[in-house]
């Protein structure tokens, strides 16, 4: 089941589908979602009516962009805008504008895991929004970290939107926040949205629409490693899963075959055998409330200085600093 140790395994994409689908129970990163395929299934899953979890952030952008704008540079001297996992911006395009109008001096840094999502928002801003300055660059979180430490001396204003922070288990989101707090100077700022804890079924449809565009969104995964590394999944021999633990606030998705079956990944000269109802477990979603973050900040050295709701509290935006 192991890759083939005479195979030398490139990229991180290789590495990971190779240790994950040799581990038991089997696991695949969620980052792994997006190519072109799955940045076009995403806009659809924030399209629909169950995942409020966009429309409820823009909420909070729509009614308090003012408040939100003045705070990121209340002495008008310039900043930097950063933002980890830009996606297509449209959220963001909210503060953009309001920033915009009030003059403030300020470049944008959008950041993605996926090339298509970073180019396809470059370039419509520069045809929407002409006068700002966009720095779009490609890469994962932890490896952008450390890239922030050296793109300006000027204050950081550092935006994790949409929960993405929710990907993460309590202890590697720490970990994730500490290095964050690391790149910070006293002053810098970080931005990040929490999805809040709520009815569970109101979760669980979030992650399990009925029209199936988030199965798809799920599958897309192995779709990829199909076509990226040579393999030969059934798609349709495996089925979408969603399971919400209100006690943790942790929501799981899962793909689970639907029999006895082996998978040839030719390019890592490997073959994944999988017993029926065998999982593959692809991503969590993590739930908050307002104890749970002022505990992972104050564990990170960060503190809470403000935070946004919109009007039904389904979702925060918190605006954290250096403790």
């Amino acid at each position: 089941m192991n890759c083939k140790n005479q195979k030398v395994l490139t990229s991180t994409f290789e590495k990971e589908v190779c240790e994950g689908l040799s581990a038991f129970p089997k696991y695949l990163s969620s980052k792994f979602f997006y190519d072109e395929l799955g940045d076009e299934l995403f806009q659809k899953i924030m399209a629909l009516p169950e995942y409020y979890l966009t429309r409820a952030e823009y909420e909070i952008f729509k009614t308090h962009k003012s408040d939100i704008v003045q705070r990121f540079d209340e002495n008008q001297e310039g900043f930097d805008l950063i933002e980890l996992g830009a996606g297509d911006g449209k959220k963001t395009k909210v503060l953009l504008h309001e920033l915009l109008n009030n003059h403030f001096d300020f470049t944008y840094t959008p950041i993605d895991i996926s090339q298509n999502a970073i180019d396809g928002l470059v370039k419509n801003l520069k045809q929407e929004m002409p006068a700002v300055v966009v720095q779009g660059q490609r890469g994962e979180y932890f490896e952008v970290l450390d890239r922030l430490k050296h793109m300006s001396d000027r204050k950081k204003v550092i935006m994790v939107l949409g929960s993405n922070i929710g990907n993460l288990l309590h202890s590697r989101a720490i970990q994730f926040l500490k290095k964050l707090c690391n790149v910070m100077h006293s002053g810098d700022f970080l931005f990040m949205g929490f999805d809040q804890k709520k009815h569970p079924q109101k979760v669980l449809d979030a992650y399990n629409d009925k029209t199936g565009i988030t199965a798809a969104f799920n599958k897309n995964i192995l779709i990829r490693i199909n076509k990226e590394l040579n393999a030969n999944f059934d798609i349709d021999a495996f089925m979408h899963w969603e399971t919400y633990d209100p006690e943790s606030g942790t929501a799981k998705s899962y793909l689970v075959s639907k029999e006895k079956q082996t998978v040839d990944i030719n390019d890592l000269s490997m073959q994944v055998h999988f017993e029926a109802w065998e999982s593959i477990h692809t991503e969590i979603s993590q739930k908050y409330d307002d104890t749970i973050v002022k505990w992972l900040t104050k564990e990170s050295g960060l503190k809470i200085v403000k935070s946004f709701s919109d009007q039904n509290n389904y979702y925060k935006d918190y605006l954290i600093t250096k403790a």
